[in-house]
């Protein structure tokens, strides 16, 4: 059963229609509040194989007005040099050994785990605690890194990744309901932007299928595809 709040946004939205992004943002902010910041998420729906190695979209997009989100970040390295920069650049855990262990007793109250290449060997050992919760270090998405100061200092400020799902779909958070319509029109600007460009070159007939944005709380809204130029 949908909450009186969900069903009255639903009368605002006409689900045969696409809508131009700054529109849809002005639909969302006309939709009856929650009681709290709620996100704001674009959601994808992509004409890819999941299944097949060469058709997986993954990646990072750094949002230009962040993510308003408070990021916590676990930092694993082995070095004093390494330890002092990602406590300095506002890593809330660091460590090796007591980290590692930590985590292998199932502790996973964090965001954002990154790590050294020197800490991956024994970091790998968390496959299955870090793993299915998606938060394993990934040197293609900048978290397996030398520079762990600016890995940090990027996901504090609002670098978002996106991935996509067994289903075809990504789902990415592009700020919150206080973010001026603007901030959100280019922080979804700069996330489509991201995903259009990450289709695989196997891909074949339409890549993106359909793109929502929606809060928390609220019916999606389905935006224009010809909008983004990038339906190919």
């Amino acid at each position: 059963m949908r909450s009186k709040r969900y069903r009255k946004a639903s009368e605002l939205v006409d689900q045969k229609k696409t809508y131009h992004l700054k529109d849809a943002l002005e639909l969302l902010n006309n939709f009856p509040k929650a009681k709290f910041n709620e996100t704001v998420d674009l959601a994808f729906r992509l004409g890819v194989d999941p299944k097949q190695s060469d058709q997986m979209v993954r990646g990072t997009v750094p949002l230009p007005h962040g993510s308003g989100k408070n990021v916590i970040v676990v930092v694993f390295a082995k070095s004093e040099a390494a330890v002092n920069a990602a406590k300095e650049a506002g890593a809330e855990f660091v460590g090796f050994e007591d980290l590692i262990k930590k985590c292998a007793d199932g502790w996973t109250d964090f965001d954002v785990a990154v790590a050294t290449p020197e800490a991956m060997g024994e970091v790998r050992k968390l496959g299955k605690v870090l793993g299915p919760r998606g938060l394993m270090p990934n040197p293609k998405i900048g978290t397996v890194t030398e520079d762990v100061a600016k890995a940090v200092q990027e996901v504090k400020a609002g670098r978002v990744e996106y991935k996509v799902d067994k289903t075809g779909n990504i789902h990415v958070p592009v700020g919150k309901a206080s973010f001026s319509q603007d901030q959100l029109e280019e922080n979804a600007q700069a996330v489509i932007g991201a995903v259009a460009k990450a289709k695989p070159s196997s891909v074949k007939g339409q890549y993106l299928r359909s793109i929502t944005i929606s809060r928390t709380m609220s019916p999606p809204v389905h935006l224009d595809l010809k909008e983004t130029a990038t339906t190919d």
